[in-house]
């Protein structure tokens, strides 16, 4: 046996060494944001294993692949990689092994915005951490708890993680590790919107990133810099920072930190007037974070191109974005216990509301007898979507179509809407298109509820002679038949060229001969009965033609509007 031991001990030295040097190479290439290099060292030392003594080892270099698939968002391979890992350290019994698989699992769990189970193997991980004495990873444990903390919006806790695992990190002289988790502090400083703390932190966050020759800690460090300088307004700072980010992230293709500073960048071009760049820097990040399935930046980046839009008066292009970014939320606030995102939606929405009520009030501008009409009938069309018991949210979208319901009147010329004399045969035909032709501009808009029925159908009637498509009865959208009621009171309750404005009573009076013909009878009956706790009607222009006598009969139809 003694002349073949020394040549097989001598392979594995040579096999250990070969090992040794590839994982060398994968840590400096991961240190220096070189991912896809990592990743294929660590595999090559991984095939070199052989022995089960190597098992320990192997159970390392799949938690470190895991991990770098976890940080391009390749969320399925990260985890089948960090599972095996975990098989690998069970079998052998080794604790601190189990521990730091489970650390990484759960790593996931948070990427997929499932908080609760993230936490959950964390403080599984923290425990047997401490079992073990890897003091190292009771202090990676803190890190990832405040990180949970900071998502749940109670950044004080989230603090006090910080800290305990800053100690643990320091005493163990892991500068590396302490870099990350200043960069993390200096983010939670910046959303207490305490800017000096968070400066001096990202400061000394990248003196340790160079010193340990940490780039791509260091480029999440000035994304993140850049963020706070156009959170503070600061603009050509935050340019000269994401300029230089880029110059360092692209030869890496480091995706994660590109698809953020694209995103900035939009931003600041917009901020800055250069709206063509910034409407091509916002489609990138967009476009990029939805192949990272990274749901929040790609929230994040439609909501910023619908403020670009709205700028351009892109009326249009701006809903397309608000409602992307209103879908991708929404499924953040399903998926993700993330403290702001109902903040978010909430702002998300009044910024809907702008831009509806700018876009109306753009349209109104042509007929300068329905100034403001949109608005009032939206209040009543809510009103009575209130007393048949609708929610909160079917209420606003409801108000959004309301908004929007003569949207399509852009297509009629202003000579036509301003006409004090009868309409022509032709020109009613050219009219009645606006129901039909809102309906088709806006189409391809994806509203997180069904706005288009009301735009579309607003002027069919119970009897099935309306238009466009001479729907009857139920088969009309209840929205639309509400809308329909609304509409028809608040052109008969303001001044038209061809007519002074009706009062409340003489409005209802006139509609009540139609009822069952024009209008759904129960929605009409129920609107009677709550139109006198409605505002008072405004009357608009201030001078208008004589009041008509009392009992006069005005010509109802759903087309007065």
């Amino acid at each position: 046996m003694r002349p073949t031991s020394a040549p097989r001990r001598a392979a594995r030295g040579r096999h250990a060494t070969a090992v040794g040097t590839l994982l060398d190479e994968a840590h400096r290439a991961e240190r220096a944001g070189q991912r896809e290099l990592a990743r294929r060292r660590y595999e090559s030392a991984l095939y070199l294993l052989r022995s089960d003594t190597d098992a320990e080892e192997a159970s390392m270099i799949l938690r470190r692949i895991g991990r770098l698939y976890l940080d391009d968002g390749d969320l399925e391979a990260g985890l089948d990689c960090v599972t095996a890992a975990l098989a690998v350290a069970e079998l052998r019994g080794d604790s601190a092994a189990v521990a730091n698989a489970k650390n990484i699992i759960a790593i996931s769990h948070w990427q997929r915005g499932q908080l609760d189970e993230a936490e959950a193997l964390y403080l599984e991980a923290g425990t047997m951490a401490q079992l073990a004495g890897d003091a190292r990873l009771v202090a990676m444990v803190e890190q990832n708890l405040g990180v949970i903390a900071s998502m749940r919006g109670d950044v004080p806790r989230a603090l006090r993680h910080y800290r305990t695992s800053l100690a643990g990190y320091r005493a163990l002289g892991l500068d590396h590790y302490v870099a990350n988790l200043l960069n993390d502090i200096g983010l939670a400083y910046a959303d207490l919107t305490r800017w000096d703390d968070a400066e001096s932190t990202y400061r000394e966050a990248l003196a340790l990133c160079e010193s340990c020759s940490d780039a791509s800690t260091a480029l999440m460090v000035e994304v993140n810099r850049a963020a706070m300088r156009i959170a503070r307004g600061d603009y050509v700072d935050a340019q000269v920072v994401c300029e230089r980010v880029l110059q360092e992230a692209r030869p890496l293709n480091d995706i994660r930190v590109l698809s953020e500073v694209y995103k900035h960048c939009g931003v600041i071009a917009r901020e800055l007037g250069r709206t063509e760049e910034a409407e091509e820097y916002l489609r990138v990040a967009f476009e990029s974070a939805l192949r990272r399935e990274d749901l929040l930046l790609a929230a994040e980046s439609a909501r910023e191109q619908a403020e670009l839009f709205t700028t351009l008066r892109r009326n249009r292009d701006a809903l397309q974005s608000l409602n992307a970014s209103h879908r991708l939320f929404t499924t953040l606030r399903v998926q993700r216990d993330i403290a702001d995102v109902r903040r978010r939606i909430d702002r998300l929405e009044r910024r809907f509301l702008d831009v509806v009520r700018q876009w109306g009030q753009s349209i109104e501008s042509k007929d300068r007898y329905t100034l403001g009409h949109c608005e009032r009938v939206a209040d009543y069309t809510c009103a009575m979507g209130k007393e048949l018991g609708f929610d909160a949210q079917t209420l606003f979208w409801m108000r959004i179509g309301a908004m929007l319901h003569d949207v399509g009147k852009i297509v009629v010329p202003s000579d036509i809407l301003n006409k004090a004399a009868p309409l022509t045969p032709d020109e009613r035909a050219i009219i009645e298109r606006h129901a039909s032709a809102g309906a088709d501009l806006l189409k391809d808009v994806e509203f997180p509820w069904d706005v288009l029925p009301m735009i579309r159908h607003h002027h069919e009637r119970w009897d099935g002679a309306g238009y466009p498509d001479g729907l009857s009865e139920q088969a009309i959208p209840i929205s639309a038949r509400i809308l329909c009621v609304a509409d028809v009171y608040d052109a008969l309750t303001t001044h038209r060229p061809y007519r002074a404005a009706y009062s409340a009573e003489q409005a209802l009076e006139a509609m009540r001969a139609d009822r069952g013909r024009v209008f759904d009878p129960d929605i009409l009956d129920r609107f009677a009965r709550i139109v006198q706790s409605l505002p008072a009607p405004l009357a608009f222009p201030p001078t208008a033609p004589a009041t008509p006598q009392s009992g006069s009969k005005p010509i109802v139809s759903p087309f007065a509007a």
